[in-house]
């Protein structure tokens, strides 16, 4: 800190916050820590006593905290027109989605970040589902100043692209296949479809195709066959998918797809979920355990922005939702503001 006369202080750098006291009506910061003097600021600093200030000495070899966040933010998202920004407030500056989509954040490269100390990049988790003009991170440099070569080693050590991309939903047409000799042959109402047509159309999806099958494997895998080939986005089979003898959508799911990703999840509800990919197009195949039609939330809440942002979903990713992976089952539900998946 260097103290100089309050009238050459014109583009210096305040030190500390100038408070401005007006009794009985104000007191609080006329400018802030960080604030760059100018020629109009001096009457309002001398009216306020301060015939002398601090302010940072000049170094080449520092950047200002308002340039430091623009450097993070850039780290973060680029040039994306998926991000909008604002506007630089006491050295922080928040990232904002401007459409609707899938989070998706390189979290290796998030943790070296902020792993070198006297900055800080905090977000909202990845892989969940963001609307329009959500807020989606905030950056910052936790000193007033910093050394440009580390901002330089952040850039370095997050250079390749964005940490934060943001996948739009897809508009994607569903096939829908209810199975269960009980819904099939008409002993009870289907009440598992009207809760999945609910669920995709807060998407944007829309079911184009909806099939009843008995609990018979072969007639099941034909109906997938048949809407793969009519062009569907994606399959999605509901019931059958327990231990007992007549669950056969498993065995269905399997004899229809290329690839199984995982029959089984650590998440409850939804431990019995089932999911594989079909074709040259690799549309997603899932088997949806009876929870889906009852709970609140399940494992088809966590899979279905991933399938409907075309974002593939692997086997170890689903191992890991283990941690997090319990539904608490809220009197109030908060979910996706929860712990749930996270």
């Amino acid at each position: 800190m260097k103290l100089i006369k309050t009238e050459e202080a014109i583009g210096m750098m305040l030190c500390h916050d100038m408070t401005q006291i007006i009794p009985g009506e104000f007191k609080g910061p006329l400018f802030r820590k960080g604030h760059i003097v100018t020629e109009e600021d001096i009457p309002l600093l001398l009216s306020i006593g301060k015939d002398h200030i601090y302010v940072w000495e000049v170094n080449e070899n520092m950047l200002h905290e308002d340039e430091a966040a623009e450097i993070l933010c850039q780290i973060c998202i680029g040039n994306s027109s998926m991000f909008d920004k604002s506007s630089v407030k006491e050295g922080k500056i928040e990232v904002i989605a401007a459409c609707d989509g899938l989070l998706k954040i390189d979290r290796k490269r998030l943790y070296a970040v902020n792993s070198l100390g006297e900055m800080m990049i905090a977000s909202r988790h990845g892989d969940t589902a963001v609307k329009k003009g959500d807020k989606i991170a905030g950056t910052r440099v936790i000193p007033l100043i910093i050394e440009k070569e580390k901002m330089a080693k952040a850039q370095q050590v997050s250079s390749g692209a964005p940490i934060f991309t943001l996948k739009p939903f897809v508009k994607k047409r569903i096939g829908l296949i209810t199975t269960g000799n009980e819904v099939y042959y008409g002993r009870i109402q289907d009440k598992f479809t009207p809760v999945i047509i609910a669920k995709l159309k807060a998407f944007g999806a829309e079911v184009v195709l909806h099939r009843l099958s008995s609990d018979d494997v072969d007639m099941e895998t034909g109906f997938i066959n048949e809407m793969y080939d009519e062009g569907v986005d994606m399959i999605i089979c509901t019931g059958g998918m327990s231990v007992d003898p007549d669950d056969r959508t498993p065995a269905a799911i399997r004899a229809a797809v290329d690839e199984v990703i995982t029959y089984g999840a650590p998440v409850l509800p939804g431990a019995m979920f089932m999911l594989g990919y079909k074709g040259e197009k690799r549309i997603p195949v899932c088997g949806l355990p009876g929870c889906v039609m009852y709970a609140k939330r399940t494992i088809f809440d966590l899979m279905l922005p991933r399938l409907l942002a075309d974002d593939p979903v692997t086997k170890e990713e689903i191992d890991r939702l283990g941690e997090g992976g319990l539904c608490l089952n809220c009197d109030i539900c908060t979910f996706p503001n929860c712990g749930f998946g996270k």
